[in-house]
């Protein structure tokens, strides 16, 4: 994985001139002397070999005895696994884990009781306090439906809690039922715990290999630790570089649907960690190119406020090779012998230089292939890159003081004392 920077307009005085902030920002991590320090657990995060296998061994449980895992969370206790999980998997076969918790709506909660009511199903209920709203209502409607189906006894075999060690609703809960449990770590804020118990169990049950997952992260760890020469640490900078040069927004690009989730799992990490003091980048994103078909206008003539950073797959995991006769009535003859990822590729880089030109600045991040090893390095790449780019920006990327505002007023109007 690398970063391309020749598209953005930035030059490389531009980002020497980061230098010394840059120093304090990687001391304040590696020191843990920065604000937010105590959620530096996810920097140098190291695997039990235990405790993982006893991850690797519940998720064969579940698959043995369900259909389905739903997994109950909302933010970080969903998006990293859903992001890995969709990214590793066919596109269309039915998958054995979903995602619930993350809504309020009852049609989803009542469209969910009709598709599992011929299914056997299992619990992952993540959180930390367990008394997250979202989570709370449907994990009490699902406990509920499992105790019914199956009995108290046998359904405690089939319900785990990813929640604290030692305090809140859900761990005496657990304690009182019997669950088995797993520890959301006192030192990983939720929007970084994806390669936590939070996200490796849904993604083991789901059948992806942690084995090569986790190399791929302790191998980013080891990439991007170093000072100089550091491809995240210059996407942190180019960051803040174009934020001062007033683009306000950054369009996360990819060109492969199931980075889809990996967009968003991305916009939960640098837009709740970051967006405070009034300062900050606003995450969005677009999958192109089908968005190129909607907001492509936007994106090349609209208010100059934007850059983009681009994930260039550069290999599919499979491709396919036109044959296309000449004269043919689909006027597609130009196209034989083509690959389609020929042709998507030939759609990206024309883009590019529409969008660059249209005063667009883009930033590449090319990654060789869409595979475990390279997922863990492009997940754990952005993690680094937004505590990097939090203290280059002046913020705590720790903490998410804004989160609770909503919800005081939310609870207030249901009458909550």
């Amino acid at each position: 994985m690398k970063i391309d920077l020749s598209n953005s307009g930035i030059t490389e005085s531009e980002i020497k001139k980061y230098k010394k902030d840059l120093e304090k920002a990687h001391n304040y991590i590696y020191e843990k002397t920065g604000v937010g320090n105590d959620f530096l657990g996810w920097v140098d995060l190291k695997y039990d070999v235990t405790e993982l296998e006893r991850i690797k061994v519940a998720a064969s449980k579940i698959r043995k005895q369900s259909d389905l895992l739903i997994v109950i969370g909302i933010g970080g206790s969903y998006l990293g696994a859903k992001a890995v999980i969709d990214a590793l998997s066919h596109t269309f076969n039915p998958k054995n884990v979903i995602f619930a918790g993350n809504n309020m709506s009852s049609d989803y909660l009542n469209d969910l009781l009709d598709y599992i009511k011929d299914k056997d199903i299992s619990l992952n209920v993540i959180s930390k306090s367990g008394t997250t709203i979202e989570p709370a209502i449907t994990f009490k409607v699902l406990r509920e439906y499992i105790e019914k189906k199956y009995g108290a006894e046998k359904a405690k075999d089939r319900i785990f809690v990813t929640t604290d060690k030692e305090k809140g609703v859900l761990k005496e809960l657990a304690n009182q039922k019997g669950y088995e449990t797993f520890v959301v770590p006192d030192d990983v804020g939720g929007r970084y715990s994806v390669f936590t118990p939070v996200g490796l169990l849904p993604i083991a049950t789901a059948g992806i290999n942690l084995d090569v997952l986790l190399n791929g992260v302790y191998d980013a760890q080891k990439k991007y630790s170093k000072l100089e020469n550091n491809d995240c640490y210059n996407y942190a900078i180019a960051r803040n570089i174009l934020y001062k040069k007033k683009k306000k927004i950054e369009l996360l690009v990819n060109y492969e649907p199931k980075l889809h989730y990996v967009s968003e799992w991305w916009k939960q990490l640098f837009g709740e960690s970051e967006g405070k003091d009034g300062k900050g980048l606003f995450p969005a994103s677009v999958d192109n190119s089908t968005d190129l078909h909607s907001m492509g206008q936007y994106i090349q003539e609209g208010e100059r406020t934007l850059f983009e950073t681009v994930i260039n797959i550069k290999k599919p995991y499979r491709d396919y090779t036109l044959n296309c006769e000449q004269n043919s009535m689909d006027k597609l003859d130009y196209l034989n012998g083509k690959t389609l990822n020929e042709i998507n590729h030939k759609a990206m880089e024309g883009t590019i230089i529409a969008h660059t030109r249209g005063n667009v600045p883009n930033i590449i991040l090319e990654v060789e292939k869409l595979d475990e090893a390279n997922l863990g390095e492009l997940l754990y790449f952005f993690e680094k890159a937004c505590g990097i780019s939090g203290y280059l920006l002046g913020v705590n990327p720790f903490n998410q003081p804004g989160v609770e505002a909503y919800k005081k007023e939310m609870f207030r109007l249901l009458g909550k004392v």
